[in-house]
């Protein structure tokens, strides 16, 4: 399976959020070319500001491994991680990070490029359009 595959099921996550009223964004965590772990943003729902979707997926995706390290698995994510999610992505050594669109206001990489662990490979911009046509959509239906 390719990039564009694993963000497709990770767009899903998010357009489920949309459905809930939740901020579209959508992440599924794959090992050894499985799906392990999908989540999107639960924020409202928990009423928890750290109910991000890489949030989910990474506490997810070790509860299905049992373990805290996920350093054989790649997240994929419709947007690019906060910090706070870049954190934790650095914390669970993720061998990989795949995310859509950048986030230019709270993105890592404009705040803590340096977050994530070292050895962590990134590709970004995978079905970037996509998911950023979903986060407008979603905000000017909110405006």
């Amino acid at each position: 399976m390719d990039d564009a595959h694993y963000m497709k099921k990770a767009l899903e996550e998010a357009r489920q959020a949309y459905a809930e009223d939740e901020i579209p964004v959508g992440a599924v965590v794959v090992c050894n070319d499985r799906i392990i772990a999908r989540a999107h943003n639960l924020t409202e729902t928990l009423t928890d500001v750290t109910a991000h979707a890489e949030m989910q997926a990474i506490t997810a995706a070790a509860n299905a491994l049992g373990g805290k390290y996920l350093n054989e698995c790649t997240l994929y994510v419709t947007v690019e991680p906060c910090v706070m999610c870049a954190g934790a992505i650095g914390w669970s050594q993720l061998k990989r990070l795949v995310y859509g669109a950048s986030d230019e206001k709270r993105g890592y990489r404009r705040f803590a490029p340096q977050a994530l662990h070292p050895r962590t490979e990134v590709t970004d911009g995978v079905m970037a359009d996509e998911a950023a046509s979903l986060m407008k959509e979603f905000f000017s239906r909110k405006r």
